[in-house]
Formats: structure tokens, sequence, C-alpha cells
């Protein structure tokens, strides 16, 4: 049914329509739109399509301010209102965008998450309010009643019963009293298993499937993460083949820096390869074991372990002093990330660690081009294994 959101900000109506996106059950990415100036054309559009009656799609629509007045929508069934309302004024123009009348509508729903409800106590608005009826026992008004004070249920403990319906299949216990294979103790105390996803390679993945996250699909429907997975999953054989090919691929900066170029393309850029980190539980990985674990599901190294494995290297084919160039290199690399590999940052990570003097860094390291070969070669022996 219709609905109209409230929200605090821009911004705020922005989450807001995310979140009812991943919620929802309808395939149709257009369920829910915002609707705020940010919006422009786009967003009127939105709204003249929310306005005609004969159709159902946007079903629901975010905004701050826009919409409070001046919108004729007649078959607006509910009224959310997340936002604080300190204005009479206010309070009765976003109402009435409930109030208008439409065949077979007899009435529409306010849900209130910031007790503007209090508003309706005005007597000059709608009169004193009427008198709830007596409690059909007692005869008061409220209610009077003698009722039990709530209590925990007597076997889970909780407030909200979790116990299971069934009795365990082994113990036949409710709820069961098996000890936990994993952590050794009952009830168990192992901490919630993600989510198992397969791909069409037939095996899993595991994602962080509580986190609320939407990524974008290129042509600007939003996604959920498994969905964007699947994509990205179909996409990366079109840039590389195997497992050997993407260390290759990766191992040198010019080369790296194309895919990504070339990943970005397609909508998969760095800061959405980031947040796949984040819910494949791997935020300290490399953006290389990202796409090594959605393309093969091999289990993420984090960038600390994959610097240590360098530095063994480094330390067999390098000098002294382009030894304690590349180990501060790679502080930064486990730090901030693959991002500090790139050969932009080559020029900025000298000055920094040669107090700004480019002449010290060539006089330590000898000359630019024996530079650039130690810092592009050096990334090699991060990525094996």
């Amino acid at each position: 049914e219709k609905t109209l959101v409230f929200c605090a900000s821009q911004a705020h109506a922005l989450l807001v329509r995310d979140l009812v996106n991943q919620a929802k059950a309808v395939a149709d990415p257009n369920y829910c739109h915002r609707v705020t100036a940010d919006e422009g054309e786009r967003g009127e559009q939105y709204l003249r399509d929310f306005q005609d009656n004969e159709k159902t799609i946007p079903t629901v629509l975010t905004t701050s301010q826009k919409l409070s007045t001046g919108v004729d929508a007649r078959n607006v069934r509910h009224i959310v209102l997340m936002r604080p309302i300190r204005s009479m004024i206010e309070f009765k123009q976003i109402i009435g965008r409930g109030t208008r009348l439409h065949e077979g509508k007899d009435y529409f729903t306010i849900w209130d998450f910031v007790r503007a409800h209090r508003l309706f106590a005005d007597p000059e608005w709608d009169g004193e309010p009427v008198a709830p009826d007596a409690c059909p026992v007692c005869g008061a008004s409220p209610c009077r009643c003698d009722r039990p004070e709530p209590q925990p249920c007597p076997t889970c403990g909780q407030w909200v019963c979790v116990c299971p319906k069934d009795p365990c299949a082994k113990c036949g216990q409710r709820p069961c009293v098996c000890v936990c294979p994993e952590c050794g103790e009952r009830p168990c105390v192992c901490p919630p298993e993600r989510a198992k996803v397969q791909l069409a390679d037939g095996k899993e993945r595991r994602i962080q499937h509580m986190t609320c996250t939407t990524f974008w699909h290129p042509d600007g429907t939003p996604m959920s993460a498994y969905q964007f997975m699947q994509v990205l999953f179909g996409t990366l054989p079109a840039f590389f083949a195997d497992e050997a090919q993407l260390r290759a691929l990766w191992s040198d900066p010019e080369t790296r820096r194309r895919l990504l170029e070339g990943l970005a393309e397609k909508g998969f850029g760095a800061e959405q390869l980031r947040e796949m980190a984040r819910v494949i539980d791997a935020e300290g990985s490399d953006l290389f074991d990202v796409l090594r674990y959605v393309a093969w599901a091999r289990a993420p190294r984090t960038r600390e372990e994959r610097a240590q494995q360098a530095q063994a290297a480094i330390r067999q084919h390098f000098d002294s002093p382009q030894q304690a160039f590349l180990e501060f290199v790679l502080g930064h690399y486990v730090a901030v990330g693959v991002e500090e590999l790139g050969l932009d940052k080559l020029a900025p990570l000298l000055r920094l660690r040669f107090h700004d003097s480019m002449a010290d860094a060539t006089r330590a390291l000898g000359p630019a081009d024996k530079i650039r070969e130690a810092f592009a070669g050096f990334q090699r022996f991060l990525y094996e294994g």
C-alpha cells in the first residue's frame, strides 16, 4: 500500500530508502524511491508516478521536507513519521497527506516513531479527545484489573521465549542440553554462523548476512550483498582466466591499475570492493584476496600476513637502503591498503621517508629508474601464494 516516510534529513531519507529496498519482498527495483530537493526532475517523475492511482510502483517514497505540503496523492494508506515534528501546522500538513479520499479507502495508518501523536491533543483542531471505553470486567477507565507481572520464560530465561519448538534429536530435551563440540559449553556460546551462499561454480561463500549494506548495479538499481557477489562472479572471467593470470596482473602496479579501472567501468569500483571485503569479514585483506575469494572461494589472507611474507624475500633480493625503504612502504600498505602500492604513490612515499628531499632519496636508493624498478618489482613477493 502506498506509503510516505518523513525522515530527519535528505541523507536519512536515502538511508531509509536503501533499507526498505533491501527488505522488500517484490522484485521491482522502483518499489521505494527518495524524493527530496536533490532528485530534481527525476524525483518529480517518481512523485507523479506515485500520485497516479492506476500505478502501484513506486509504492514507498521517503522524504524529509518536500512532500509535507502540496502533494495530492489520494491513495496514501500509510504515513510514517521518523523525524521530530514541533509545529502543529506542519503536523496537520503531513497528516493531510493521508486524509485524501479515495474509492475503497476507509482509513489510513500513522506509524509514529517520534511521539508526534501528542499533537492530536489540540481542542481547536479536533475537539476534546473521546474517552476510551470502560473495561468490561472492572468497569473502570483505565482498567484497574489486577494483572500478574510478566515473567521470563521458565525454560530459556528470556522475556521473549527463544526455546525451540521441538526437542533436540540427540538428547531429547527442549531446550537442548548437549555439549557443543566447537566451544565445549552448554548451551553453545559460539558466535552465530555467517550466511552461506553458493555461486554457479557450486562452491560456498560466507557473508555477514545481518550487515545492512546496499550495493548498486551499474544500471543504478540497488542490490543485496549476495546479488552483488553473483554479478561480480559472472563478470570476473572477462578480466582474467584463472588465478595465475589474476596474480600476474595484480603483481604489476600498472596492469593492476588497468584492471581496477576496467572493473570500475563495469560498476565494481574500489569502494564497492572494499565494502565487499567488509561483508566477507576480510577488512584487513588486500582487494586481491577479495577477488580471489569471490572467483574461487579461496580463504583471504590479511595484508599483514602478506607483508611478512614479502619481507623475507626483500631481504634476499635488495640491498640495505632498499630494504629499509620497502619495509617503510609495507607499513603503509598494511595500514591503508593496496592503493599505497600504485606508481602515483611512489613520489609521495619517497618525500615522506626522506623528509621531502628527493636528492637524499636518489643518493640512498640510486637513480629514479632503479627506485621505480625496486618499488614495482618487490610487489610480486606480496602475492605469491
